[in-house]
C-alpha cells in the first residue's frame, strides 16, 4: 500500500508539472526542435528586411548553403560575421589572395574556395548595385514590386523551390556578376528576408499575422 501511494503521488505531481509547462508553439515543419532554429524561425524568417548590410549578409549566407543544410550555415553565422568583417562589403571587396587563404584555414566557416571567392566577388557587385540604385534594398525589392508576396501553403510540400520572381532576380544578379545566385538560392533568400511569406497556415507566425 505504501509503495502504491507513493507511485500515485509521483504520477500526480508529474501530471501537474506537465500541465503547468508552456505549450509548444506550432511551427513550420522544417523548423528543428532546436532553440537556435526556433529563434530564427520566430524572429527572422519571413520578416521584411530592408537593411542593406543585412540583406548582403543573407544573400552571401544563402549562397554558402548550396549543397548543405541551412542549419549548418546558421550554426556558423557568428563565425562568418567575425571572419568577414561583419559583412562590410567595402572591406570584403578589398580582400587579397593572402586574406582568401587565411579564410580557407578558418575552421569556423565552410572552407570551400569557390564560396569564399563568391563572397568577395559579391561584395564588389553589391557595391556597384548600391552606386547605381542608391541602395541594395531599392534594387532587390523591385523583384516583388516593393511588397511581400504572401502565400498560403498548408504543408511544406506546397512551398515552391523557385518562382518567376526568383528566376528574374537570379538572372539579373548573375548578369551583374553575383555568384551562387541561382533561382533556388534566390527564392530561399526571398523567404528569409520577408520578400515572400511562406509560413504554413497552422504556424503560429501565420496566425499572428
Amino acid at each position: 500500500m505504501i509503495r502504491y501511494h507513493k507511485k500515485v503521488r509521483s504520477t500526480k505531481y508529474e501530471i501537474e508539472v506537465q500541465s503547468n509547462m508552456p505549450k509548444e508553439k506550432t511551427r513550420c515543419s522544417w523548423c528543428l526542435k532546436d532553440d537556435l532554429y526556433k529563434r530564427y524561425h520566430d524572429e527572422e524568417w519571413g520578416v521584411p528586411l530592408h537593411d542593406d548590410d543585412k540583406l548582403f549578409e543573407m544573400l552571401c549566407l544563402e549562397g554558402a548553403q548550396a549543397g548543405l543544410s541551412w542549419y549548418t550555415v546558421l550554426s556558423k553565422r557568428e563565425n562568418y560575421r567575425k571572419a568577414f568583417d561583419h559583412f562590410n562589403a567595402k572591406k570584403m571587396a578589398k580582400y587579397d589572395d593572402a586574406k582568401e587563404e587565411a579564410l580557407l584555414l578558418d575552421a569556423g566557416i565552410i572552407r570551400n574556395r569557390l564560396k569564399v571567392k563568391a563572397f568577395i566577388q559579391n561584395a564588389k557587385a553589391f557595391l556597384a548595385v548600391q552606386k547605381e540604385f542608391g541602395s541594395f534594398d531599392q534594387y532587390i525589392w523591385q523583384f516583388t514590386g516593393g511588397k511581400t508576396i504572401i502565400n498560403h501553403p498548408q504543408t511544406l510540400k506546397e512551398v515552391p523551390a523557385k518562382t518567376k520572381e526568383s528566376d528574374a532576380m537570379s538572372k539579373d544578379l548573375l548578369k551583374r556578376g553575383f555568384k551562387f545566385a541561382g533561382s533556388t538560392i534566390c527564392y530561399a533568400f526571398m523567404q528569409a528576408t520577408g520578400m515572400v511569406n511562406d509560413h504554413v497556415t497552422d504556424c503560429w507566425k501565420r496566425k499572428k499575422g
